[in-house]
């Protein structure tokens, strides 16, 4: 899978939204007459200790002076205490909720810290200064880094021409564009981060994978050239380099990458994948088969190798070669290969099965009736590998049938029962559960391979070549899916830093 790239957290410093201190001693000074110019000319000096100490006599004379707790969050935050600065800037905030300086001071430390705290604050600086860019980007940094990409577009937005000076901002911008499906607006914004930094092999890498999803192919090579030029080219740039080739027409130098790809990086299995769906394209069946090999060779345990080989040869009419294939893609990730059915409870996600059969069985002691508790139940004792004959296979067969006496149409449970019936040795049982799985799901790749294995072994091989024509395209369509999201995350991600290939 493609290494992930998390963008690096923005700091105030690292957007150059700070409020300085003397923009606070300018309002300070014009709203009271105290005389602090002692108090201000240590802070303008760094002065922070001096500065706590002149505040001290200051903060005992005039206790309700929001200035000098103000004054003071200032100096506590300049030596780095934030802890102290925020209950400064809060004592000041409780004698004047609205006193802009306080609010500004409070909202930069939490903001340092990464605090949903900071959220409320500048709200509540918007509410008194609607158009403040400087409290609009930190909004939208914050909604960004919570994945609240409309919030933060919103804000970014509003921020005008102060987070477009920023190209981690752009970055963060860009991305929730794109996660909303605004791409040609997500094109300028990422056109934008690159102008301030042409050399910026992350942002280039991110523009051309959005201009991909735009279906600017053409673009999205031009922008790929400089990286592609380079001495060394990332795997993941060459990975993108042929998605862009193909979609172009160009598919003499999008197998040329690829293979330089997996040359590059030979363990890699999105690469075989990648190949495999091209030969598919162009009818290549035998070459996608041969380099599908080479990649077997090197990962003889990745199932989804198995089942894009299967693929192929059902293209090739080799039904019992990619019969084999899905078997064996089954045997090495039975969850995953042909798809799970279970995948929605965090614990099976998580591997955890007695976790996950726990927490079903609880809910199921309130809700003894319920039939999707019932077909979960069921489905995790068979994902235990119970053998048939145990107490753990019997309990699995009475709650799946129990599942769908309930609610004839719960096709995950026809899915379940199928399985143990082909366990028990029970085919015809078999057949007639996936049949009535796929009546529920036409697109149950489960409950279609189901029906393949009933079939072979009750020997009615005459739907078998139609139905391993079926789960290929379901396959192909699943792969084509995954592509897309697959772009998707380039956007986020960006390119992964360089590394050397695997011996």
């Amino acid at each position: 899978m493609m290494s992930p790239f998390i963008l690096k957290k923005l700091t105030l410093k690292s957007l150059g939204i700070t409020f300085a201190p003397v923009a606070f001693l300018s309002i300070m000074f014009a709203q009271t007459a105290m005389d602090v110019g002692s108090i201000a000319g240590a802070l303008r000096s760094q002065q922070f200790e001096r500065a706590l100490e002149l505040l001290q006599p200051a903060l005992q004379a005039a206790p309700t002076n929001p200035q000098l707790w103000t004054l003071q969050g200032l100096a506590f935050s300049g030596k780095g205490d934030q802890k102290n600065a925020l209950v400064s800037f809060h004592s000041a905030l409780k004698i004047a909720p609205d006193y802009l300086p306080a609010l500004e001071g409070a909202a930069q430390v939490e903001y340092e810290a990464g605090s949903a705290g900071a959220v409320p604050l500048l709200q509540h600086v918007l509410r008194l200064r609607p158009n403040d860019p400087t409290s609009h980007a930190m909004l939208a940094v914050l909604a960004y880094q919570k994945g609240d990409c409309a919030g933060a577009v919103k804000h970014f937005v509003q921020s005008g021409s102060l987070v477009e000076s920023q190209p981690g901002a752009l970055q963060q911008y860009g991305s929730c564009l794109v996660n909303l499906k605004q791409m040609n607006q997500a094109i300028t914004v990422f056109e934008k981060a690159l102008n301030q930094n042409s050399a910026d092999r992350r942002v280039r890498y991110q523009l051309a994978a959005v201009q991909l999803i735009a279906e600017h192919s053409r673009e999205a090579i031009d922008t790929l050239a400089p990286l592609l030029e380079a001495t060394t080219v990332d795997v993941r740039t060459l990975q993108l380099a042929a998605a862009a080739y193909e979609a172009n027409g160009d598919t003499r130098n999008a197998v040329h990458v690829l293979r330089q790809a997996i040359v590059t990086d030979p363990r890699d299995v999105d690469l075989y994948l990648d190949f495999a769906n091209i030969s598919i394209e162009h009818q290549s069946f035998q070459t996608g088969i041969d380099v599908i090999n080479s990649g077997i060779s090197v990962q003889p345990e990745a199932a989804a190798l198995y089942v894009a080989r299967g693929v192929l040869y059902v293209q090739l009419a080799q039904y019992d070669e990619a019969e084999a294939d899905f078997e064996k893609a089954n045997s090495l990730d039975p969850a995953q290969s042909m798809g799970s059915v279970a995948q929605s409870l965090k614990a099976v996600q998580e591997n955890d099965l007695g976790r996950a059969l726990s927490t079903v069985r609880s809910k199921l002691a309130r809700k003894p009736n319920d039939p999707f508790l019932l077909y979960l139940q069921s489905d995790i004792l068979a994902q235990t590998g119970a053998n048939p004959g145990s107490p753990e296979f019997d309990a699995a067969l009475r709650s799946a049938k129990k599942a769908v006496s309930l609610q004839p149409n719960l096709g995950g449970a026809h899915t379940v029962l199928a399985k143990l019936y082909l366990q028990a040795g029970s085919n015809q049982a078999a057949a007639q559960e996936s049949r009535k799985a796929l009546d529920s799901d036409p697109k149950n790749q489960t409950a279609l391979y189901h029906l393949i294995q009933a079939l072979r072994k009750t020997g009615e091989k005459g739907e078998l070549p139609s139905l391993l024509k079926r789960l290929a395209d379901l396959r192909a369509e699943v792969a084509k899916q995954e592509r897309e999201r697959n772009r998707y995350k380039l956007v986020e991600e960006g390119e992964p830093a360089n590394q050397p290939a695997p011996p």
